[in-house]
């Protein structure tokens, strides 16, 4: 325990977006147990940045860094300070993928005093359940949970402004189209997206926005030749990509970590899924609504011929 008298607690996660979102409410129980607590959080800084804007961890260190990259090794060198740093905290969670343990005898070598472990794949349960369950080690019975990020007004009002100056003035509201995935396989077809954009935009008054980031090349050709009359939101942070779809009235995309994202907003979110297993990861929000290709085939998901059923219906996951 810190001279503070409150735990001081570290949790290492890798993996995408989407998998650090699914963790998040790992975060919440622990806030909630110990609200006083010092987190600490190793990953991806460009991911877990909206983690701190939540007030969901007090410090982000990078897994890039030299001295995390040790614990992978076998018997590796650890400095005293190296050392000292593990013994500084009452609780280390491990989420790294550590099939031979060696990361959890590292961190003990180190001199950590207490190691929970929680494997990163996914078999059977819901993702978040998943990487709840070993907490249930301190008593933390935390199943069921939703992935939340309330964002503070001021990060909304910064949304709100960056979806004015996309939607160049008009007025209406704001749906945001994410056209990608990790995999190809996960993606409805670019031409139903274009369809379903305009049919938003002509029959129902709706300003569709494309989100695209950086693995969504394949995306951002198809639309650079088909759907310029349509504006493009890109080259945006990970922070910047949750303040618009907190500030958005709605949002639809495959199955992907921005999809968890918006969930986790609260943002109005419409998945489609194809080849995934929504039984273990499909997004979790106040206002989801899951649309599950035939056969498990998104090329046989058609775009709607009439008003979208998902403007008229709204059911939560």
């Amino acid at each position: 325990m810190s001279s503070t008298g409150h735990p001081r607690l570290l949790v290492l996660r890798g993996g995408a977006l989407g998998d650090f979102i699914v963790t998040i409410p790992v975060l919440s129980a622990l806030r909630r147990r110990w609200p006083g607590a010092h987190i600490e959080l190793v990953g991806y800084p460009y991911l877990a940045e909206i983690a701190s804007v939540v007030g969901l961890v007090d410090r982000i260190a990078s897994l890039h860094e030299a001295r995390i990259a040790k614990f992978f090794g076998l018997r590796p060198h650890l400095p005293d300070d190296l050392r000292a740093y593990i013994r500084s905290f009452d609780i280390v969670f491990s989420y790294f993928h550590d099939p031979e343990e060696t990361v959890r005898i590292n961190l003990e070598t180190a001199g950590a005093r207490q190691v929970i472990v929680g494997s990163p794949l996914v078999k059977e349960l819901h993702a978040v359940d998943h990487f709840l369950k070993p907490l249930e080690t301190l008593a933390i019975y935390e199943q069921g949970e939703r992935p939340t990020l309330d964002l503070p007004a001021s990060e909304v009002n910064e949304g709100c402004a960056r979806l004015a100056e996309y939607a160049s003035g008009a007025s209406g509201p704001r749906w945001i189209l994410h056209p990608g995935s990790g995999n190809p396989k996960k993606n409805w077809p670019i031409g139903h997206f274009i369809s379903l954009a305009r049919k938003l935009r002509d029959e129902n008054g709706i300003i569709p926005l494309f989100l695209l980031g950086e693995a969504d090349e394949a995306a951002r050709e198809g639309l650079s030749r088909n759907a310029t009359d349509i504006a493009r939101i890109e080259n945006l942070t990970v922070r910047q990509v949750a303040q618009l779809l907190a500030a958005a009235d709605g949002y639809l995309g495959n199955d992907s970590g921005i999809t968890h994202l918006a969930a986790a907003t609260g943002a109005r979110t419409i998945a489609l899924f194809g080849p995934s297993n929504a039984t273990l990861w499909s997004p979790r929000g106040p206002h989801v609504t899951l649309l599950q290709a035939p056969d498990n085939n998104l090329d046989t998901l058609p775009p709607p011929s009439s008003t979208p059923q998902f403007l008229r219906k709204e059911n939560d996951v």
